[in-house]
């Protein structure tokens, strides 16, 4: 599959998902007017590419800066694929960046990683 990559703009985030190299990235901010546009064909590609992996690394990074309530059943969605699909034996690193003075960003990504068990999960400040 080819790689996708989407610029960000004012109300949604920078996308870049290289299937090639099982790397995948979300960078910015998220609410753009229709969360189902904007993420639907993505998720779509990216449940079918996930789906046929057998025993392979996936890396996933999240950097968001904000998210409205939408685009956060969107990322609980990806974090339940994301979970599944290292419970069916793939190697899933899962990097949550943030800002070190958001405290929101921060204990937003600490609930979502809560939920992963079988997925890596680490949180990091862009400062380093």
């Amino acid at each position: 599959m080819e790689t996708i990559i989407i610029k960000a703009t004012e109300r949604s985030p920078e996308v870049n998902f290289d299937f090639d190299a099982n790397t995948f990235a979300i960078k910015g901010e998220s609410y753009p007017e229709d969360v189902t546009e904007f993420y639907g064909d993505l998720l779509l590609k990216l449940e079918l590419h996930l789906s046929n992996l057998n025993g392979e690394t996936v890396n996933f990074t999240f950097e968001l800066i904000y998210f409205n309530s939408s685009s956060a059943k969107v990322l609980m969605s990806l974090f339940d694929m994301l979970e599944e699909i290292a419970e069916e034996g793939n190697t899933v690193n899962v990097v949550w960046l943030y800002e070190s003075d958001d405290d929101n960003m921060e204990e937003l990504g600490e609930e979502f990683g809560e939920d992963l068990e079988a997925a890596n999960f680490k949180m990091k400040t862009t400062e380093g």
